[in-house]
């Protein structure tokens, strides 16, 4: 017999009680962690696009940190922008 569990989409983050999530107010900023977990990337990918700019982040004291509203204007930004190749420009083009 097998256990079949219903997918929950969840926030990234630690795990709160309904009730306290509630009157909890949203955080302003994620951590690059957060942000590369968000992605599918790995902690260091994510760093070096923070670093290149390419991931909207600013520095606080010896930390990064990603703006939540610049990273989804950007996530949709990004979305919509890309080709299927990854790229701006066309391939092929004769």
């Amino acid at each position: 017999m097998s256990n079949v569990v219903p997918f929950e989409l969840c926030q990234a983050g630690p795990r709160v009680a309904e009730a306290d999530s509630e009157h909890k107010p949203v955080r302003a900023v994620y951590t690059v962690k957060e942000v590369a977990a968000m992605l599918s990337l790995s902690i260091s990918s994510a760093y070096a696009l923070v670093r290149a700019g390419q991931i909207p982040a600013e520095r606080l004291g010896r930390r990064w940190v990603v703006p939540r509203s610049r990273f989804h204007a950007w996530l949709d930004g990004a979305a919509g922008g890309l080709s299927a190749t990854g790229t701006d420009s066309r391939r092929g083009v004769w």
